[in-house]
Order: structure tokens, then C-alpha cells, then sequence
């Protein structure tokens, strides 16, 4: 046995891999002088334990610009600054020209709950019934013979 297979590595097709010293994830393409191995996830967790505040700014993606959702869709938006947009691109040259634009707020949408749905459905099968028990009285009185109501023009 070599000193690289005594410290724990392997060959896979000839390839050299060891596991990694903290979570055990088989390292590909490793040299055979090494003792032990780091993966790639161990060595981003350590860095984050020892550096908190480099990474907290790279991981924050999405800045806020102050503009509404779909601003560079508009013909034309004036931002609070005064800088002028015609369909999402920049005219320097009319900048302090225009007023900003007005945006309208979103409109809310209330959800209803499960209960107030199951209540609203119970209201609509109630009406239907008593709907239901209505045309079928008229039906009995036709059927009965009280045929004169038929005839007039407020029971059509």
C-alpha cells in the first residue's frame, strides 16, 4: 500500500478520490501527496462561519430601485428623480422636463377563508331550493286546472 492509500484515498478507474475530512463526500481528481481533503460545501461553510459579512452582501440579490413592477413596459415613465424613460431606455435629454409619474397602488384582493366559502355555497343551495319549491307550486296549480294565470302577461 502507497502512504496516499494509508490516508484514506482510492482509485476509481484509475482516477484518485478521497473523502472529505468533515462531511465524508467522495473528492474527485485529488493529488497524491495530500493527507486530507476539503469538499467544496465544507470549505464555503467554514468560509462563512469565519466571514459573515461577505457574504451576506453577495447573497442579497434583488435592490430595490423605488420604481413600480413594469415601469420599463410604459411608453413613457418619469421617475421621482426626473429622469425620463420611453419604453424602459433613458432620454437624457429631457430629463427635468416631465412630472413623475403617477403610479396607482395595486388593488388588495380579499381571500375568503374556507369557512366563509362553505357559508356563501350553503346561501346560493338555499336560494336554489326555495326557487326549486316556487316553480314547482306554480307547476301544481297549472297542473290543477288554475289555468287562468297562464294566460296573463305578469305570470309569463
Amino acid at each position: 500500500m502507497s502512504k496516499f492509500e494509508d490516508n484514506g484515498g482510492y482509485y476509481i478507474d484509475g482516477v484518485p478520490y478521497m473523502d472529505c475530512k468533515y462531511t465524508g463526500v467522495p473528492v474527485k481528481n485529488v493529488s497524491e501527496n495530500v493527507t486530507y481533503v476539503i469538499s467544496d460545501r465544507a470549505l464555503q461553510s467554514r468560509m462563512y462561519k469565519m466571514f459573515p459579512e461577505d457574504f451576506e452582501e453577495k447573497t442579497k440579490q434583488y435592490k430595490p430601485t423605488g420604481r413600480p413592477a413594469g415601469w420599463h413596459f410604459m411608453n413613457e415613465f418619469v421617475d421621482k428623480d426626473g429622469n425620463v424613460f420611453h419604453k424602459g431606455k433613458e432620454q437624457p435629454k429631457l430629463k427635468g422636463t416631465l412630472k413623475p409619474t403617477k403610479v396607482k397602488p395595486k388593488k388588495k384582493v380579499k381571500r375568503k377563508t374556507k369557512d366563509e366559502i362553505l357559508v356563501a355555497r350553503h346561501k346560493e343551495k338555499l336560494a336554489a331550493n326555495r326557487q326549486l319549491k316556487k316553480d314547482l307550486e306554480k307547476q301544481k296549480k297549472f297542473l290543477m286546472g288554475d289555468v287562468d294565470k297562464w294566460w296573463r302577461k305578469d305570470y309569463r
